[in-house]
C-alpha cells in the first residue's frame, strides 16, 4: 500500500509541476505577443512616415523627370497597397513593393544629375533614407521579437502550452526577392 501512496505522490507532484511550468509558459507568451505587437507597431509608424513623405517627393520629381510614370504609377500602387494593407503579411507586401519601387526611383535619381541638385529634393530623400533606415532598425527588432517567440513556442516543455493555448506562430518581415538584384532603368536607350 505505501508503494500505491508513494506513486500517487509523485504522479501528484509531476502534475504539480507541469501545471506550474505551463503557467510560466503561458505568462511568457503572453507578454512575447505583446512585445511582438508592439514592436509592429513601430513597424508600422515607420512605414507609415515613409507613405506620407512619398507623395511630396514623386511630385518634386515628376516636374523634373516625367518620362518615368511608370515608376511613379508603380510607387502610388504600392502606397495604395500598404494603405489598404489589413493583415502582417499584407503590410509586409506591400512594403516589400514599395520599397523595390524606390529603389528603381533611386536609379532614375543618379540619371538626373539637376534632380539631385534640387534642393527640395535633396532634403526630401535625405528624410526618406533617414526613415528608411528606421524602417530597417525597427524591422529587425521585430523578427528579433518574432524570432525569441517562436523559439519558445517551439521549445519543450513551453510548446505544450503553446499547443493547449493555441499560440500562433508569427511571420518574420523578410526582405523581398528584388532586394537581392540591383534595379535596372531603360529609359528606351539603346546600349551604345
Amino acid at each position: 500500500m505505501t508503494r500505491n501512496i508513494r506513486s500517487r505522490v509523485v504522479m501528484s507532484l509531476v502534475v504539480l509541476a507541469a501545471v506550474a511550468s505551463s503557467g510560466c509558459s503561458y505568462n511568457r507568451f503572453v507578454s512575447q505577443e505583446e512585445a511582438i505587437k508592439t514592436q509592429w507597431a513601430q513597424v508600422e509608424n515607420q512605414l507609415q512616415r515613409r507613405n506620407d513623405l512619398i507623395p511630396n517627393l514623386v511630385e518634386t520629381t515628376k516636374g523634373i523627370a516625367q518620362q518615368e510614370r511608370d515608376v511613379f504609377g508603380q510607387i502610388a500602387e504600392s502606397r495604395a497597397k500598404l494603405a489598404g494593407a489589413q493583415t502582417p503579411d499584407q503590410t509586409m507586401q506591400a512594403a516589400n513593393q514599395q520599397s523595390a519601387a524606390l529603389a528603381r526611383l533611386l536609379v532614375i535619381v543618379e540619371n538626373y544629375p539637376q534632380l539631385r541638385s534640387n534642393e527640395q529634393f535633396a532634403r526630401l530623400m535625405d528624410e526618406l533614407s533617414g526613415t528608411e533606415n528606421r524602417i530597417a532598425v525597427e524591422r529587425m527588432r521585430y523578427n528579433e521579437r518574432v524570432q525569441e517567440y517562436n523559439v519558445s513556442r517551439r521549445s519543450f516543455p513551453s510548446n505544450l502550452t503553446a499547443m493547449i493555448f493555441s499560440f500562433k506562430e508569427y511571420p518574420v518581415f523578410n526582405a523581398p526577392p528584388e532586394a537581392e538584384r540591383v534595379p535596372t532603368v531603360n529609359f528606351g536607350r539603346q546600349p551604345g
